[in-house]
């Protein structure tokens, strides 16, 4: 199950999958770009929880603001006020190794010989440690545990001055191998990168009254009264400033690798990928689950609120009626008060309140989108049957996790995972459930394809802003994905993976 349980968003012993980072560009001549990226932040706060950050340039110099916590506790009116300028970049953080400190939180910025540079990163760099003893070699210093600080370095040192920004920006793209989504704010330009892999998204806009902007995802385009325009491939530079905006080969695309977990968990329901929106995949998703592992039953019940598009796609392909028996507290995993020992130890009352008379002599098939460790999943079993129901039949919207994720995914190491360690017979008895069924690998790619039935939304491509040039704008292929989690098999060729521990990337690998 995925969430945050803890103070803070974080819980690093519970049964989590934590949210990645959200990265946001804007070129908006004549408007607020930091009020805008404010409201742009705020739609991808569910990728990061721990801390926000805005670059705005103005006159070439670069302003920043950046704090820990949400993003509407990092910003208000007086210190957005202060960040003048019609461009600038912002981030939404959640660590996965590096600590949680000020220092770590995005975007960092430098100066350069070409004046201000600034990045925001969402991924994982897996020759981090390799990259961070070169520059020490250098006497570069560095000042934090995150993979981002490496990145403007490389990028801030790639050719002489008078060196183009794209030029230095395909040096950084040869030299970092892993999953990395680039927004990069300079005195005269917003650009954002995506790897070769394509593991993580990205996407571009064109706002209404003028202007452009990047995002993570399309729900934030939406909010600031951006149209989308396309999803930028892999290995592709996109960049945005006064003559419009313009996609440009980066680096050879490889064999594309997007994280299955954007479309079965980590993306907002209302975003689009792929040209179909997420809250539809997820039915399809319900729908497979479905078909694979039916069972006679009542009621389907969503483990609120990932589970909620999953279950109402498994109530329609059985037919059994869909139901709330959960009701979530969304503010438990986000207070700074500690608390108790005792309520630490009941985390699910802490987060879930269930519905008795919804549940009372009913069996119920309840839906989540994935079972990491599992000490959310007994507790939250128990809770149904305490509140009445007769049977309890888990159906998870995804393959058994058995593999850390290397590639910006806070995961538990392999010796903690429960699929790792037992068979799905196992875990059911140690969860309580009358049955367990995961969806298979198979079965999900086959709903992540699935086109029939739904409404999908298309988007506008062009070559760039003023219809002229040479940029290549297009939708991410259908096909394609990562799912190391559930094989174990990575996209990086001769990589040496430990995949016993994540032990030798903590203190040196920093999420961005």
């Amino acid at each position: 199950m995925l969430g945050a349980d803890s103070p803070n968003g974080r819980d690093p012993g519970g049964d989590t999958l934590h949210e990645e980072c959200g990265v946001f560009g804007i070129y908006a001549p004549g408007r607020d770009a930091a009020r805008l990226t404010f409201f742009a932040l705020y739609a991808l706060q569910h990728r990061g929880q721990e801390g926000a950050g805005i670059v705005t340039f103005d006159d070439g110099v670069a302003n920043l603001h950046k704090g820990l916590g949400l993003v509407s506790q990092v910003f208000n009116e007086e210190n957005v006020a202060t960040l003048k300028g019609h461009h600038a970049i912002g981030h939404t953080r959640y660590s996965t190794t590096g600590a949680v400190t000020l220092r770590n939180t995005q975007p960092y910025v430098l100066e350069t010989f070409d004046g201000p540079l600034a990045l925001g990163h969402n991924g994982n760099l897996i020759n981090s440690p390799q990259l961070r003893r070169e520059l020490l070699e250098r006497g570069v210093g560095l000042s934090s545990s995150s993979d981002t600080e490496v990145m403007i370095h490389l990028l801030a040192g790639a050719g002489g001055p008078g060196t183009d920004w794209v030029s230095r920006i395909r040096v950084l793209m040869a030299r970092a191998e892993g999953a990395y989504t680039l927004t990069i704010g300079t005195r005269s330009a917003v650009y954002g990168v995506r790897d070769p892999w394509g593991l993580r998204p990205l996407v571009l806009g064109e706002i209404e009254g003028g202007g452009y902007a990047l995002a993570s995802e399309s729900c934030a385009l939406a909010t600031i009264g951006a149209a989308m325009i396309a999803e930028i491939g892999p290995g592709e530079i996109v960049r945005i400033d006064d003559a419009g905006y313009e996609i440009i080969p980066g680096a050879v695309p490889r064999k594309l690798s997007f994280c299955t977990f954007e479309e079965i968990y980590f993306a907002r329901p209302d975003s689009v990928f792929r040209g179909r929106l997420v809250h539809q995949t997820r039915q399809a998703i319900g729908r497979q689950l479905a078909r694979e592992a039916p069972v006679e039953a009542d009621i389907v019940v969503p483990v609120p609120d990932s589970g909620i598009p999953h279950a109402i796609g498994y109530a329609q392909q059985s037919g059994i009626p869909y139901s709330e028996g959960l009701i979530k507290s969304r503010y438990i995993g986000r207070t700074f008060i500690e608390p108790t020992p005792e309520l630490r130890r009941d985390k699910v009352r802490m987060k879930f309140n269930p519905l008795p008379a919804n549940l009372e002599g009913k069996r119920v098939i309840l839906v989540d989108d994935s079972i990491v460790r599992g000490t959310t999943s007994g507790p939250l079993v128990a809770l149904l049957r305490k509140a009445g129901a007769a049977e309890v039949h888990l159906r998870v919207a995804c393959p058994p996790i058995a593999h850390p994720c290397f590639m910006g995914v806070d995961m538990a190491s392999r010796a903690e995972l429960i699929a790792a360690n037992l068979t799905v017979d196992e875990i059911a008895e140690h969860i309580g459930a009358d049955s367990l069924a995961y969806l298979s690998i198979d079965g999900m790619m086959a709903a992540l394809h699935e086109r029939e039935g739904d409404a999908p939304v298309e988007p506008e491509i062009r070559l760039n802003g003023n219809g002229t040039g040479t940029g290549t704008g297009s939708a991410a292929p259908l096909a394609g994905y990562c799912n190391a989690c559930f094989t174990g098999v990575y996209p990086f060729e001769g990589v040496p993976v430990d995949l016993e521990s994540k032990e030798r990337f903590a203190g040196i690998v920093g999420h961005g």
